[in-house]
Parts: C-alpha cells; sequence; structure tokens
C-alpha cells in the first residue's frame, strides 16, 4: 500500500495538517488500512525531504499546514498513469501459512484450511453487508459522496479478492486430495495389492474421476501424523 502517495492525492486537494490527512484517509477507505499519526507524520517528513512537500504556515488553531509541490504533482501523475507493479507479489500470509503447513509434523493441513475458507466466507458475508449500506449512503447523495464511492469501490475490491481465495481455498483442499489418492494408489500397487480406480479404499469413482471430499484428513500431505 502506498502511504505516500495517498498523501499526496489528498494534499491536491488543499494544504492539510497530519492529522486531518489520518481522518480523510481512513474515511476514503473505510478505514481499511488504518494510520497512525507517528506514520503520517514520517511519511510527510520523507516527502518533504524528497521536495514533493513542503511546509504551507498554520492554520487558525495552529496546526502546521503540508502543501504539495510541483514535483510531488508530477509524482502523484505518474503514479496513477503507471500501472501496479505484479511482477514482485506482496507476501500473503495465506499462501505462506499452507505452503509451511505442508509436510509440517503435527500439522492437519485440511483442518487449515477448512478453517480460514470458514473466516474467508464470514469476512465476504460482512463485505456484501457494508456494500448494500455503501450504496444505500451513494445514493442518498450528501456532502459526503465522493468518499462513499470511494469506500464502495474498496469493498467490491474486497469482495473480489474473498471470493477468490474461497476458489482458491476449495482448489488447494481438492489437490491434496487427488494428490493423497495419487500417494495411496502407488502405496498399494508397490505392496502388490489393487492400486485401480474402484480397488477398496481407493476414493476415484468408476470412471477414474476425482477422488470424493470425503478423504479422511489424515491422508493428506502434512496432515497429523503423516510426513
Amino acid at each position: 500500500m502506498s502511504i505516500r502517495h495517498g498523501l499526496l492525492a489528498l494534499l491536491e486537494r488543499g494544504p492539510r495538517y497530519g492529522s486531518q490527512l489520518r481522518t480523510e484517509f481512513e474515511s476514503r477507505t473505510g478505514s481499511t488500512w488504518p494510520l497512525n499519526v507517528g506514520q503520517v507524520y514520517t511519511t510527510l517528513a520523507r516527502l518533504e525531504r524528497d521536495g514533493m512537500v513542503g511546509q504551507d504556515g498554520e492554520d487558525g488553531a495552529g496546526h502546521a499546514l503540508y502543501a504539495i509541490t510541483d514535483k510531488g504533482r508530477g509524482e502523484l501523475r505518474t503514479w496513477f498513469e503507471k500501472p501496479v507493479d505484479r511482477t514482485s507479489p506482496a507476501r500473503d500470509e495465506l499462501a505462506i501459512k499452507l505452503a509451511m503447513a505442508v509436510g509440517a509434523p503435527g500439522v492437519d493441513i485440511r483442518n487449515v484450511i477448512q478453517s480460514q475458507r470458514r473466516h474467508t466466507v464470514k469476512a465476504m458475508q460482512d463485505y456484501t453487508r457494508l456494500k448494500a449500506q455503501a450504496i444505500t449512503a451513494v445514493e442518498s447523495g450528501g456532502a459526503r459522496e465522493r468518499d462513499d464511492v470511494a469506500w464502495l469501490l474498496v469493498l467490491e475490491q474486497l469482495i473480489f479478492q474473498t471470493e477468490a481465495e474461497a476458489r482458491w481455498l476449495d482448489h488447494c483442499e481438492a489437490r491434496l486430495i487427488r494428490l493423497s489418492a495419487v500417494a495411496a494408489a502407488a502405496g498399494s500397487g508397490a505392496s502388490g495389492g489393487p492400486a485401480g480406480p474402484g480397488a477398496p479404499g481407493s476414493h476415484g469413482g468408476a470412471s477414474g474421476g476425482p477422488p470424493r471430499a470425503a478423504t479422511p484428513a489424515s491422508a493428506l500431505p502434512g496432515a497429523t501424523g503423516v510426513s
């Protein structure tokens, strides 16, 4: 998340002081990415060092105001025009957790997936309710309509993101089930037992399709007791 560019965008609307920038940033994004005043002033100091903002006196209450410079406007225009770089994706805690859970002793990876799926679906439902409220606020108009529209766009991104995450978790579980079935079939074949679809203990159907979701969690790679 680019806090510096977010602050530049707010300063382009006119001089602001630190806590005012924090409030407006959180209002625009629905507090999805909360800031503290220390972060704001640290970022402002770096922007000032880089010549993108400058101090612009004080307001009536004695707050030090900051204003965007021409260099800052140029940086902001470049940010708006340039696509977000995806060649170095941000670290995703869930992806790292599942990657580390594979083969981890004492970890039932299927339980990890199912627990996360419940949380993800709950979050998606919460976002959907907030979206309905945001749409109502936008349609009713008012002084904060710009912030309401911005928050609506953020919410819709969060909804799409959680929907994709839920689908990915389903895929992960299905993938692990298929891999455990292949491993079981290979082990059975090596010991001389039946290994084909429909054999005792096989989870494949008569047509050789994907295994049923009823595969025990202990059969999955990385599950408790499986190395």
